[in-house]
């Protein structure tokens, strides 16, 4: 890794300041710009690409990214695509935040290849790299601040088994197939139904790149075609709201048990309504907060551990009022 000076920021002021003005604004996402070079609020600047920003998830994250931001006296930016299905808005994003020349970057990866060269690029300008949420297929990052999403899809896996009685025919509506979690969560939960489950059989896995309207298209056409579907599982917040508006939209309450990832006031409401069973949420306050946190401590040349477990949850109608939950989950 290579040390950047704090004061590099001063010097780096004026071009930040114009960077910022040149942004067009057209992309999703928020957080104060750098400033010109000797103003009061000459601070170090750590960019964050995340890989959404309409979910509440992502929200959260930036909600925790902030709060670690004023802890350590530094400057962030926060944004992501509108749709976590558009990787080449993601990688344009990238390359604006390379542009603005930081002193470190958090990166979200939508495709865990396709920003392999940026990431390549940035290292070699000596910014340290910390990724969250997803990985990347790289050893440049400095750090991965994410859930298991292996193990928390695999207790995704044994709640819905458990929740349609051990046997019969799930779906999966998960929201890609080319970032770490969706392989991580789609892996974790099929391999744990297919190695404790012998009775049950997965009949279909669709893609819906987050979108709860295409998700939502899927999961009736799941339930089109595997009419004595026993459940579906959503693996994340916008697939997992796909499958509950399908359910409803079709009057299937009660004749299908629905798992989902994430949280979100439409999971929440679901929940509280009996038509989903549960979800398994993620601490993402946790993940922006020590996303920020370790890319300081790498502007400062400290170490900072490989992987950083953020944690994980499920939370049902029975422990969804718990203080545990009710600080992991967010509307």
């Amino acid at each position: 890794m290579k040390k950047r000076s704090w004061l590099m920021s001063g010097i780096l002021g004026a071009s930040l300041f114009l960077a910022a003005c040149a942004d067009d604004g057209g992309s999703a996402g928020s957080g104060d710009a750098p400033e010109k070079e000797g103003s009061k609020d000459d601070k170090p600047y750590v960019a964050v690409v995340s890989k959404g920003f309409q979910h509440q998830f992502w929200q959260a994250v930036k909600q925790g990214a902030d709060q670690a931001a004023d802890e350590f006296d530094v400057k962030i930016t926060f944004e992501g695509p509108e749709s976590e299905s558009q990787v080449d808005k993601q990688i344009e994003m990238l390359q604006a935040a390379l542009d603005k020349k930081p002193d470190a970057i958090g990166f979200a990866a939508l495709d865990s290849q396709a920003a392999s060269p940026l990431l390549t690029d940035a290292d070699g300008k000596g910014i340290p790299i910390i990724a969250f949420d997803s990985g990347v297929d790289s050893e440049i990052p400095l750090a991965t601040a994410s859930t298991d999403n292996k193990a928390a899809a695999a207790l995704a896996a044994d709640k819905m088994a458990e929740a349609i009685g051990g046997k019969g025919k799930l779906a999966l509506v998960v929201h890609d197939q080319t970032s770490v979690t969706g392989v991580d969560r789609r892996d974790g939960f099929v391999d744990q139904i297919e190695s404790k489950y012998p009775d049950i059989e997965i009949v279909d896995i669709q893609y819906g790149g987050g979108d709860h309207l295409k998700s939502t298209d899927l999961a009736k056409a799941m339930v089109s075609a595997h009419p004595d579907l026993k459940g579906i599982f959503g693996s994340n917040e916008g697939s997992a709201i796909g499958v509950v508006n399908a359910v409803r939209e079709l009057n299937k309450s009660g004749d299908l048990v629905i798992v989902g990832f994430d949280s979100g006031k439409q999971q929440i409401d679901a929940i509280k309504d009996g038509l989903m069973v549960g979800a398994v949420t993620q601490n993402p306050v946790g993940i922006g907060y020590e996303t920020v946190k370790a890319a300081v401590a790498a502007m400062k040349g400290e170490s900072v551990e490989k992987t950083i477990d953020t944690g994980f949850y499920w939370y049902d109608k029975d422990n969804i009022d718990s203080d545990e939950i009710k600080a992991a989950i967010y509307e």
